[in-house]
């Protein structure tokens, strides 16, 4: 899987043009993908190993509720689905803080339930005291009718593009007429692992007034450059958050690294957290374990 998964990120990347066709524009050209491993002085864990237990479903604590839901989406002209996390006592009466958490290149909106269960998560922190109750919407980052991540594995990627309107103009309405949530963006985050990191860097900042919390995890190459992603490093002063994370062992930390020594050198706050993971699924199950808790929404 990790040796596909290289194959594909090298491949992508070298499919994408440098060249604009007549009338078109070039998009953002993306960081190189797979490389050699050189770490840091600073690239150290900001977090320990979580404790015994902390993804361990516990019967003596209430339980929230995964459910996959349907929606309408006019950006991809098709009825499409996404998983739906709601906290334990979910109530019409109250108003609840949504966090956006976006899958990997190989991924769909079952695979955060596949890789950290987050619903136990979630239960777990909330029950201690650790993590404000939440609903988490998990939706398919691949924004087309074949939205099922098969076969040629790269031909889908224009589809993570397009996912930015579905996100706006879909996701987040629908999400916002079914539940009862806050509809401000200091009650609103986003983050996604992998690929999914990538497109949190590139939709987050490109939106940072419907965006307060920011999270990626062991982002993709995707990611457009730092200078790309914020320019103006005083637009990031809005965010709550801006968590960056990695493993040691994995050969895509260099985008992460990037990201955060851009952020460093232009004093604009956030986390760095690398751990001695790869990049593979216990890495971003303890990433999403320590940042959902660093998500001090207002009551």
């Amino acid at each position: 899987m990790r040796y596909l998964f290289l194959c594909i990120l090298q491949t992508a990347a070298a499919m994408e043009p440098t060249v604009a066709p007549p009338g078109q524009v070039i998009p953002p050209q993306p960081r190189p993908s797979w490389s050699a491993i050189v770490l840091k002085d600073d690239d150290k864990p900001a977090f320990p190993e979580p404790p015994a237990g902390w993804d361990v479903r516990r019967e003596d604590i209430p339980h929230g509720k995964l459910q996959m839901i349907e929606y309408d989406s006019k950006t991809v002209g098709a009825r499409r689905k996404m998983n739906v996390y709601t906290p334990p006592g979910y109530s019409p009466e109250k108003k609840y803080p949504v966090l956006y958490l976006l899958h990997g290149i190989g991924g769909d909106e079952t695979e955060w339930a596949r890789y950290a269960q987050p619903e136990i998560l979630l239960d777990n922190l909330i029950a201690d005291g650790k993590a404000a109750p939440m609903i988490i919407v998990m939706p398919n980052g691949r924004a087309q009718k074949d939205d099922r991540p098969t076969g040629d594995i790269f031909k889908h990627i224009p589809a993570f593009l397009v996912f930015e309107r579905d996100l706006l103009d879909d996701i987040i309405p629908a999400i916002e007429s079914r539940y009862s949530v806050r509809k401000d963006r200091e009650h609103r985050a986003l983050a996604g692992l992998s690929m999914g990191g990538g497109q949190t860097m590139n939709i987050g900042f490109a939106h940072l007034d419907r965006f307060a919390w920011l999270g990626a995890f062991s982002s993709g190459p995707n990611a457009r450059k730092s200078e790309e992603l914020l320019p103006d490093p005083a637009a990031a002063q809005p965010l709550k958050l801006l968590w960056l994370s990695c493993g040691n062992r994995d050969g895509l930390i260099h985008v992460s690294q990037d990201l955060h020594a851009y952020m460093k050198s232009k004093n604009v706050p956030h986390v760095w957290h690398v751990t001695d993971h790869a990049h593979d699924a216990p890495e971003w199950k303890q990433a999403l374990y320590w940042f959902v808790q660093q998500l001090a929404f207002a009551p």
